[in-house]
């Protein structure tokens, strides 16, 4: 594997792992938005918004455009978008690991039963 690729996931992620963030793109999700319709959306202060969207603008997330004397924002990447919420959004059952002997008490594949040493 891509040692600099794994370094770029990683950063990304980073990036993800803030929940006003997820929320923001999760909006975008439906359309672009204006600060002022995300602040009012997420119940955030408008700078803190104007924080966590610059940081998403600049992992290449969102991108911008005026309107006037505002500025409305959109997803870049809307298909990575739709992909981590159904990633997120999907139950993930744990794994446990195989086990090389079988338990005591029970029947080995050659049809022996498996019994303490």
């Amino acid at each position: 594997m891509d040692t600099r690729r794994i370094y770029e996931w990683s950063e990304l992620l980073k990036v993800l792992a803030n929940p006003v963030r997820l929320a923001v793109i999760a909006e975008l999700l439906d359309g672009p938005k204006c600060v002022k319709q995300v602040r009012d959306l997420l119940q955030v202060r408008q700078p803190n918004v104007s924080q966590h969207l610059t940081v998403l603008r600049h992992t290449g997330l969102v991108g911008f455009y005026r309107d006037g004397g505002r500025r409305c924002y959109y997803l870049t990447r809307p298909s990575l978008a739709e992909a981590l919420f159904a990633f997120l959004g999907r139950d993930y059952p744990v794994v446990e690991p195989q086990r090389s002997v079988p338990p005591v008490g029970t029947v080995a594949h050659d049809g022996a039963s498996a019994s303490p040493a």
